[in-house]
C-alpha cells in the first residue's frame, strides 16, 4: 500500500501530464494494488490539471521510449523483490516517463512587494534535454524554478501605439494593466487552492470535509467576484490595448468586497487548524509533496490561502498609482477619488472586524488555572493589540498576550488535542503597568551578578514590565528574539498605554533602584 500511495503520488506531482487519456492510463495502471476510490480520485484529479492535450500515440511514443532506455541512462535500477503474484512498476520507470512529458506552465502568483509597472511571476523550469531523471524522495528538494520576464502593457500591446501617447498617460496604461492582470493571476491562484488541495484532499480522505470548510473558509465565492471585474476590464480595454475609462467600474464593482470580512475574520482559526493537522503524518506528507511539485512554485498551502487578504490591501496601492497617472481634466479622476476611499474605508472596517474575530480567538483559548485569574478587563477586550512567544530571565518560554487593557502571560499547552494557553500569572491591567527597555548585559539571569554575561547573547534584547509598588511591585522581565521585535513589543506597550489614559511618562521608564535590580527584591518574578 506505502509504495502504491508514493507511486500515485510521484505520477501525479514529479510532472503534471499533458494528457487526460494518459491520467486514466496511469491511474488503472495503478489500480492493481491501490484502492478502486483512489485511484479513481486519481484519474479525475491528474485529467482536471490538463493545460493542453498531446496526440495520444506520441504520448505512447515517449512512454514505450522511457520504459526502453531506463537501463542505458546512468546505473541500472533494481527492482525490489516483491511476491511474484503481485505486479509491481518501478519508481524509476514512472519518474522517466514523467520526466519525458513537458510541464504545464505554473500559473502566476503576485507578490504585494512588486512594483505596480511590473508584474513578477513564476514558472517551472524544464528538465535538461538529455539529463538523467532525479529518483523521486519524499524528502527531495522543491522543483527548481525560475523567474519570468517581467511583461509590461506597452510589450503586450501594439508598441507603435505607444508613440502617440504621453509618457504620462503610458504610465497610465500600465497601472491599469496590472491591475487587471493581478486579477487574472488571483483567479490562477484560487482555483489552484482549490483544485491542487482542497479536492484531492477531500477526496483521498485525507481531511473531512468539515475541516476542509473551516480551512478554505468561502474561498470559493471570492473567485467568481474577481472574475466579474476581470471581465469588465477586459470589456472596457479598446482594440488597440487602451482603456479610456474605468473609474466607474471600480466605484460599482467595490461594494462586493465586503464578502472579504467573513474570509478574513475566519482566518485566524483557519490557520490554527491548518498547523495542528499538520501533525498529521498523511496531512503533512501531502503539503510536503505538492511543495516539491512545480505547480506550487515552491509556496505552501497557507501562501495561497492568504493571497485574497493581500490582494485586498493592495488595492489602494494600485488605484493610488492610476490617480497619479490620470490628468486633473480627465472624467475617471472623480470616480478614482471616490474608488479609493471606498476601499480604504472596506480596508479598514475588515481589519477592525478580523482583529475582533482574533481577539475572541484566543480569550476563548485562555485557560485559567484558578477563578481569581479571570479578569474582567479581558472579558471586556476586543482587541489583541499584539502577542508572541518571549523567554523570561531563566530561558522558559512564555506565550504573552497584549489586550487592548490588560497584559496576560500564558504558557502554551494542548488540552483536548487543540492548542490552548495557561495564565501563568495574574493579569497586569495596562493603565497601571511600567516598562523599562533594558541594556544588553543589564539582565541576571538565573541569579547570576549583573554584567557577568554582558557579552552574551542570552543576556540581549529584555525589557521588563512592572506593576504595583513597595511591598506589592511585580516584576517581569522578558526576552524578545531580536530587537526589532523587542521594540514591536516596546512600542505596542507605549500605544496600549496612551489609549488606556495612563501616559507613561519618560517612555514608561521606572527608576532602576525601584526595579530592585541590585539584588533579589519582593515581586521580582522575572516571569519565571
Amino acid at each position: 500500500m506505502n509504495s502504491s500511495l508514493g507511486l500515485c503520488w510521484q505520477t501525479l506531482f514529479t510532472r503534471d501530464w499533458n494528457s487526460a487519456e494518459l491520467a486514466g492510463t496511469v491511474a488503472g495502471r495503478l489500480a492493481i494494488d491501490y484502492p478502486v476510490a483512489v485511484a479513481s480520485a486519481v484519474a479525475s484529479e491528474t485529467a482536471s490539471m490538463v493545460a493542453k492535450d498531446y496526440p495520444f500515440y506520441l504520448v505512447l511514443k515517449r512512454a514505450n521510449y522511457a520504459l526502453e532506455v531506463q537501463t542505458v541512462r546512468g546505473n541500472p535500477v533494481k527492482e525490489a523483490e516483491e511476491p511474484s503474484n503481485k505486479r509491481v512498476k518501478p519508481l524509476s520507470r514512472v519518474t522517466s516517463l514523467a520526466s519525458l512529458i513537458p510541464p504545464v506552465k505554473a500559473a502566476p502568483l503576485k507578490r504585494i512587494g512588486q512594483t505596480l509597472q511590473r508584474s513578477i511571476s513564476f514558472r517551472s523550469e524544464s528538465r535538461t534535454e538529455g539529463a538523467p531523471p532525479r529518483p523521486w524522495s519524499r524528502h527531495a528538494p522543491p522543483a527548481i524554478t525560475k523567474r519570468r520576464d517581467s511583461k509590461l502593457w506597452s510589450e503586450t500591446f501594439d508598441v507603435r501605439l505607444g508613440h502617440m501617447l504621453s509618457s504620462k498617460e503610458i504610465k497610465r496604461q500600465e497601472a491599469i494593466f496590472e491591475l487587471s492582470q493581478g486579477e487574472q493571476d488571483l483567479i490562477e491562484d484560487l482555483k489552484l487552492a482549490k483544485k491542487a488541495y482542497h479536492d484531492p484532499m477531500l477526496k483521498l480522505s485525507i481531511m473531512t470535509e468539515q475541516e476542509l470548510n473551516q480551512i478554505f473558509g468561502t474561498l470559493d465565492s471570492l473567485i467568481p467576484r474577481h472574475e466579474d471585474l476581470l471581465s469588465r476590464l477586459r470589456e472596457a480595454r479598446k482594440p488597440d490595448g487602451s482603456t479610456d475609462h474605468m473609474g466607474h467600474i471600480l466605484v460599482d464593482w467595490l461594494p462586493c468586497l465586503d464578502s472579504y470580512k467573513g474570509y478574513c475574520s475566519n482566518q485566524v482559526a483557519a490557520k490554527a487548524l491548518l498547523d495542528h493537522k499538520k501533525q498529521d503524518h498523511r496531512v503533512q506528507d501531502f503539503l510536503q509533496r505538492c511543495l516539491e511539485s512545480p505547480f506550487s512554485r515552491k509556496l505552501d498551502l497557507w501562501n495561497f490561502l492568504d493571497i485574497p487578504r493581500s490582494r485586498l490591501v493592495k488595492y489602494p496601492l494600485l488605484l493610488r498609482e492610476i490617480l497619479k497617472h490620470t490628468p486633473n481634466d480627465h472624467p475617471d479622476r472623480q470616480h478614482l477619488d471616490e474608488a479609493i476611499n471606498m476601499i480604504q474605508g472596506i480596508v479598514a472596517e475588515i481589519n477592525m472586524q478580523t482583529g475582533e474575530s482574533e481577539c475572541r480567538y484566543y480569550k476563548e483559548r485562555l485557560l485559567y488555572l484558578e477563578e481569581s485569574q479571570r479578569d474582567l478587563l479581558i472579558d471586556r477586550s476586543r482587541v489583541l493589540t499584539c502577542h508572541g512567544d518571549l523567554k523570561n530571565n531563566r530561558g522558559s518560554k512564555l506565550h504573552v498576550f497584549l489586550f487592548q487593557d490588560v497584559l496576560v502571560i500564558t504558557r502554551a499547552v494542548t488540552h483536548n488535542e487543540q492548542l490552548c494557553y495557561q495564565l501563568y500569572r495574574q493579569p497586569i491591567p495596562v493603565r497601571h503597568l511600567d516598562w523599562e527597555d533594558l541594556q544588553d548585559g543589564e539582565i541576571r539571569l538565573g541569579g547570576s551578578i549583573r554584567g557577568a554575561f554582558s557579552n552574551n547573547e542570552r543576556t540581549k534584547n529584555f525589557f521588563r514590565v512592572t506593576f504595583g509598588s513597595g511591598a506589592q511591585l511585580q516584576s517581569y522581565s522578558f526576552q524578545a528574539s531580536d530587537t526589532f521585535n523587542k521594540q514591536q513589543w516596546l512600542n505596542c506597550i507605549r500605544q496600549a498605554k496612551g489609549a488606556a489614559g495612563g501616559g507613561g511618562g519618560d517612555g514608561g521608564r521606572v527608576p532602576a533602584a525601584a526595579l530592585g535590580t541590585g539584588g533579589p527584591q519582593a515581586g521580582e518574578h522575572g516571569a519565571q
